[in-house]
């Protein structure tokens, strides 16, 4: 498989120069978000460390198994569409309960593990002070970031959620949503078609399992390229959990995922719906010819979910152990 040579230094800090600016502006002036409990700084009094402790929890997994970005960005994902952004997707089943997490849906996820590294650590620093949402909103802004994407910041003090229910994944798109399916669903959030297709962009980085893609195969999609059909057909033949790469450079965070859909080799349908569509087609090819402007919509669009019915005050806790509520 080919891949990407890293982003010189130089072409990060001029691709996002103007979000550092913008993000020291708002730190400075501790400008609040959205929501009237987050704030930009959250924890400078209270837990300084904890931005840095998170980062460096993140960045020695990535340096260990680099996969884990596509793992964390996802777990954010599927944790704010679902009860919005309250750390419900790390809550595991109980005797009476079954769990987001045990899900068809999520049994995929991973990456559980570096968020309990963060909060074990954080614990140890202040004590019932940092949430798991923010943990798992921090680890995917610091896993993209790790691996090319854009700098980017959101605002902390999200509290933890106490439900958690495997019904309540029905709200997730699916891999075979068509293009007025994922519009409206992402809508539904506040999201606009341009924010459905910037983060349909996080497809930059992972794989998909050949179970979610199968069936394109089998009835002969035509939106799929024959040569692709191929490379499909034969990552199939190891199996449903046999894994297929969203574009070449897997765990690079760039815009190779947007080539991908012009050439017809989008894995999943959900994906090249986007180009076949009229009303996306031009947002991917934008995007598959200026990665700054896929950068600067994506980090946009992310800060906007990162605030998607978020907890606050009595609406939630401070989970002391992410898996389970206090």
């Amino acid at each position: 498989m080919l891949l990407k040579s890293p982003p010189s230094l130089l072409k990060m800090v001029m691709a996002n120069l103007i979000g550092v600016l913008l993000i020291i502006e708002v730190i400075v002036s501790g400008f609040p978000f959205g929501a009237d409990g987050l704030s930009m700084g959250y924890y400078i009094m209270n837990c300084p460390l904890a931005e840095p402790i998170v980062r460096h929890t993140v960045t020695r997994a990535l340096d260990a198994d680099p996969t884990l970005a596509a793992a964390l960005v996802r777990m954010h994902f599927h944790d704010c569409f679902i009860e919005g952004c309250d750390g419900s997707v790390l809550l595991d089943s109980t005797n009476d309960n079954t769990a987001e997490k045990d899900s068809p849906a999520n049994l995929s996820l991973r990456g559980y593990e570096v968020i309990d590294d963060a909060k074990e650590e954080l614990e140890n620093q202040c004590p019932g002070v940092v949430s798991c949402a923010d943990i798992v909103a921090m680890a995917a802004r610091d896993a993209v970031f790790w691996a090319g994407g854009p700098v980017y910041d959101i605002p902390n003090g999200r509290k933890d959620g106490r439900r958690s229910k495997i019904e309540d994944t029905i709200n997730l798109p699916s891999p075979g949503f068509n293009t007025s399916q994922l519009i409206k669903m992402f809508g539904q959030h506040g999201f606009s078609v341009k924010d459905m297709v910037a983060l349909s962009g996080a497809h930059t980085l992972g794989v998909a399992r050949c179970s979610s893609f199968k069936n394109r195969l089998n009835n002969v999609d035509p939106t799929l390229g024959s040569e692709f059909a191929k490379t499909l057909s034969k990552t199939c033949s190891g199996g449903d959990n046999a894994e297929q790469p969203f574009d070449a450079t897997r765990n690079t965070f760039d815009n190779f995922y947007f080539n991908a859909l012009q050439r017809k080799s989008g894995v999943l349908f959900s994906d090249q719906t986007l180009y076949t569509d009229a009303r996306t087609r031009g947002i991917v090819n934008d995007y598959a010819r200026n990665q700054a402007m896929f950068f600067l919509n994506f980090q946009q669009a992310m800060g906007k979910m990162s605030l998607l019915d978020v907890k606050e005050g009595a609406q939630g806790e401070i989970r002391s152990n992410c898996r389970k509520i206090n």
